[in-house]
């Protein structure tokens, strides 16, 4: 199918929806709340993958500041952190897909 094609398809989709003819597809998603971790549970993750500090902090897109500060209790991970935490603490071999 050419973009053309497609787009056409897409807008006599829309059109038959706005009009009734059709229903529209309906997906119903449960997104699991963003865990917060302790400072050991930081440590220990970062200990399951192996990496140092500065390692560790590179493949998360954070500075080294930043894990140190987080497992010292200084500062607390948020939002995209959090969650990659979170897979990499489920999966700690994750992490070494983004080592060079």
């Amino acid at each position: 199918m050419s973009v053309y094609e497609s787009i056409i398809q897409g807008l006599t989709e829309a059109a038959d929806y706005q009009q009734g003819n059709i229903r529209a597809r309906k997906i119903k998603l449960t997104i699991k709340p963003v865990e917060t971790f302790t400072t050991e549970d930081i440590k220990q993750i970062r200990q399951k993958t192996g990496l140092s500090q500065a390692t560790f902090a590179g493949t998360l897109g954070v500075s080294p500041k930043t894990i140190e500060a987080w497992e010292n209790g200084r500062n607390k991970p948020e939002g995209a952190s959090r969650r990659l935490l979170e897979i990499v603490r489920d999966d700690p071999g994750f992490i070494k897909r983004f080592q060079a």
